[in-house]
């Protein structure tokens, strides 16, 4: 079988197209047939060892993968070979086969697009357990959604409205913005041409949001701390920026607020009845429409290295997918 392959660290194109002997699962893991594999900006910080996961070396990234089940270890009774499922996989799903444990494997109903399904775990995921869980939003609050044209981001923006949430969303372009807005963005701020601090207090009448959610980092984070509301809940979800900020917490101080950390790989782990429950939900808002997975842009294997780079210049909006 065919993998991309992470031999050293560096950026993307580093990376190797190898040819590997075919996978074999140990027990409790299934193989799976990859039809389809997300590409996140998680996937550039591991290939560039700044990731809080580090896998020996040599690795494939790649976390989330669709596709059919080929082969099943030993004590694995709820999943046979022939299967569809989606997986989270952590790393390794940037290849013709993936290996997955068989407790992180969810079957697929026969018309579920692969690259639809590999598209919503970790950023709908990451998203609900932010809002839902960790900021607990309120129906009537107000969220702003930094980042908001990324995966996690458009996530956020479709989970704020399903909670009854009003949602701001902000991007680095009009064209962006415009993507927020087709999936239930209230109203908008185009970093490009409007003053950060001076938008968010004319959206809010000067009161701030309830929520902020950012997986950005960077230069927006402190001035979009500053104009949070009184008790509200700052998300720190990631720094696809690239720079981890520093906040002076007399801010959090002055604003009764909390900096509350997101860390859904962590979550999965320690609380598996809360996430599934969590799915649930959210499969039965995919039903009803309130969810709409955003898949932008198709790469093939061979284009991974491509993939990767547009995720790190952060040219992509919504998701991209990998299809082996």
């Amino acid at each position: 079988m065919r993998a991309i392959r992470c031999h050293r660290y560096g950026p993307p194109d580093m990376l190797t197209l190898d040819e590997l002997p075919d996978l074999q699962p140990q027990a409790g893991e299934v193989v799976i047939d990859v039809k389809a594999a997300t590409v996140n900006f998680a996937d550039v910080l591991i290939i560039e060892n700044r990731y809080q996961l580090k896998p020996p070396l040599p690795f494939s990234p790649g976390a989330e993968v669709a596709g059919v089940v080929r082969a099943t270890g030993e004590g694995v009774t709820r999943l046979k070979p022939g299967m569809r499922v989606v997986a989270y996989v952590a790393h390794g799903g940037h290849a013709e086969q993936a290996r997955a444990a068989a407790n992180a494997c969810v079957p697929l109903p026969d018309d579920a697009p692969f690259d639809i399904a590999a598209a919503f775990s970790l950023t709908y995921g990451t998203s609900y357990h932010a809002l839902a869980d960790r900021a607990a939003l309120k129906a009537g609050e107000t969220l702003l959604v930094l980042g908001a044209a990324g995966g996690v981001g458009l996530a956020a923006v479709e989970i704020g409205k399903a909670l009854g949430a009003r949602v701001i969303a902000a991007a680095s372009s009009e064209a962006k913005l415009a993507v927020c807005v087709e999936h239930g963005a209230d109203a908008t701020i185009d970093y490009a041409t409007d003053d950060l601090r001076e938008r968010i207090a004319a959206l809010t009448d000067a009161r701030g949001p309830d929520v902020i959610y950012d997986p950005v980092g960077g230069v927006y984070t402190e001035p979009a701390f500053r104009s949070i509301g009184w008790r509200g809940r700052y998300l720190v979800v990631g720094f696809a920026n690239g720079e981890i900020p520093k906040l002076p917490l007399n801010l959090a101080l002055l604003k009764g607020a909390s900096i509350v950390g997101v860390f859904w790989g962590e979550f999965t782990k320690r609380e598996p009845e809360r996430e599934a429950a969590a799915f649930v939900e959210m499969t039965g808002w995919i039903r009803s429409g309130k969810l709409r997975p955003f898949v932008s842009a198709h790469y093939a294997l061979e284009e991974a290295a491509q993939a990767l780079n547009d995720i790190a210049a952060r040219r992509v909006v919504g998701k991209v997918v990998i299809t082996p």
